[in-house]
């Protein structure tokens, strides 16, 4: 089963490498991974993306809790939020696809932030299924190269995670 966590960690050195360390030790890997800074530069929010039954992944949560870098834990499975990632795709044009691979960038609310001779570049920000979709569209047309970053997610509505028992 797919798990989002989000965690507030202290902005530090090694803290990246002990959750991941945590995660690959129990035969976890991490399909998704974003780390940034939050209001407070002191402290980071990580998005991470696995899958596990639900029995793992409590200790894993539990294990996560353990860590002294980390401020709180929150699975998202099973609450409601929003959540979205980016990907920059670069796309073989000429003469011939220029028109259709900015119809299709149009269709996606996709930008052109970089053209070349031979090329354009993309940058489209969504849903993993939009993403796909978008990729799929541009694929026989000739993807040069893409780049997708990992998934960042947060609570719907007025909750936040730092606050107690969300």
């Amino acid at each position: 089963m797919r798990h989002v966590i989000t965690l507030l960690v202290e902005n530090e050195f090694g803290v990246l490498a002990r959750i991941a360390g945590l995660f690959s030790g129990r035969g976890f890997n991490i399909e998704s991974l974003g780390v940034a800074e939050t209001l407070d530069p002191t402290v980071s929010t990580m998005t991470i993306v696995t899958r596990g039954d639900d029995q793992i992944m409590e200790q894993v949560m539990k294990q996560l809790n353990k860590l002294v870098s980390v401020i709180k834990v929150v699975d998202l499975m099973d609450k409601d939020f929003v959540e979205r990632e980016m990907v920059l795709v670069k796309v073989a044009a000429n003469a011939d696809t220029r028109a259709e691979i900015l119809r299709i960038a149009e269709i996606f609310r996709g930008k052109v932030i970089d053209v070349g001779s031979k090329t354009y570049t993309i940058e489209v920000t969504g849903d993993e299924k939009k993403i796909d979709a978008l990729l799929a569209l541009l694929k026989p047309l000739g993807i040069k190269e893409l780049v997708r970053t990992g998934r960042v997610a947060m609570l719907r509505g007025s909750k936040v995670t730092t606050e107690p028992g969300v």
